[in-house]
């Protein structure tokens, strides 16, 4: 069923010329990973489930709507998510289970538009101002590919149309699970005006609570500060901000986005407080993203070292090469240099984390160089 956003006047801004408007659909999966496991396994159907490790160490990567009411929820500590549910049922994730009912959604995705975005395995912005059926409601068409999801997968979908990628990713949580919402062109700018800063997709805990200090609660308290303001306190995002305050988005989907970056990291069951312990922890991640870089014909120039103490205090460390990484062996050298000074530790670590970054074509990189430069 699908609902619309509340009336609001038609305002004049770019979103408001016809020629202008694109048709733009953001399909999201209901609980994805959770409701995969519920398909597969008739037992775990109405009942509260988390994928993700049950163990002292573990985190939630997917809640089932049944676990969502005792407030479990994604990135939550399994020791939290059991306090709040006991009888929560843990499962292990099975990912290249959810890769592959991710390609059978894209598949969907594209028996009606080329115009596709993937954000993740369980969601995409669709461009379908120009698709393959020839439906001028991009509301029927939401519905026809919700309806073929469900058809070919067993899984719903809930969807948000919009005539531009921001308000179109927030409609997709106003009917959720297994619903669909519309925010027409005339509507955008005072569904905006009502929404808390914190609803807005892009803005963290960090700058919603900078927001409340300078007295910005929702999208009217943003469209009311000039444009000079908010740059003076946001930088670049305040451009950003200005803009969808006003219900303005230009931004296209982009079928062929680049891929930004590509990591690994591991929770210890036990703290590592020695140095070779974890060099070979730091060792295994690079291992890790150096094949998923080859797998994916890609170079890096760029690497980041996360780590996370037992006190949950995190920390990074970061390196940009001027050519890209021409082996595992460097990524390992440089990795283990950002890595060596945090020894002797005064506390434990509980996880560590290898990301590379500045991706690019092998084919259009300049020839690496054999000397490993770190600055």
């Amino acid at each position: 069923m699908s609902k619309a956003a509340p009336p609001a006047n038609p305002r004049s801004d770019p979103a408001s010329d016809p020629a202008a408007i694109r048709k733009i659909i953001h399909v999201d999966m209901d609980a994805f990973y959770a409701s995969v496991e519920q398909r597969d396994n008739p037992e775990l159907r109405g009942k509260p489930v988390a994928v993700g490790g049950a163990g002292p160490r573990g985190v939630v990567a997917a809640a089932s709507y049944e676990a969502r009411e005792f407030g479990v929820r994604s990135a939550m500590p399994s020791v939290t998510a059991r306090r709040k549910c006991e009888a929560l049922i843990f499962v292990p994730p099975r990912f290249d289970v959810y890769r592959e009912v991710s390609g059978q959604i894209r598949a969907i995705f594209a028996e009606h538009t080329d115009l596709i975005e993937p954000l993740s395995l369980d969601e995409a912005y669709l461009d379908v101002t120009v698709n393959h059926q020839n439906i001028p409601a991009a509301t029927e068409l939401a519905q026809q590919v919700r309806a073929r999801i469900k058809e070919v997968t067993g899984l719903n979908a809930s969807a948000g149309i919009s005539y531009c990628k921001f308000l179109a990713k927030l409609a997709s949580d106003l009917n959720k699970p297994n619903g669909q919402a519309v925010i027409r062109p005339e509507q955008g700018a005072e569904f905006v005006a009502a929404l808390p800063v914190g609803k807005f997709h892009g803005v963290g805990p960090a700058t919603a609570a900078k927001m409340q200090r300078l007295g910005i609660h929702t999208g009217a308290d943003l469209r009311a500060l000039p444009l000079a303001f908010l740059q003076e306190h946001f930088g670049k995002s305040g451009g950003w901000y200005h803009r969808i305050s006003r219900g303005i988005d230009t931004r296209p989907v982009q079928p062929h986005r680049q891929r930004k970056s590509i990591g690994s990291e591991d929770t210890f069951l036990n703290d590592i407080n020695e140095l070779e312990p974890a060099r070979l922890e730091v060792v295994k991640l690079a291992e890790r993203v150096w094949g998923h870089l080859q797998a994916k014909k890609m170079n890096a120039r760029s690497l980041t070292l996360k780590v996370k103490y037992a006190d949950f205090q995190q920390i990074t460390r970061s390196r940009t090469l001027s050519v890209p990484f021409a082996d595992l062996a460097e990524i390992e050298e440089l990795a283990f240099a950002l890595f060596e000074p945090l020894f002797p530790t005064a506390k434990g670590i509980r996880l560590i984390g290898v990301t590379l970054s500045t991706l690019g074509d092998p084919e259009s990189a300049p020839e690496a160089s054999t000397q490993l430069t770190l600055w």
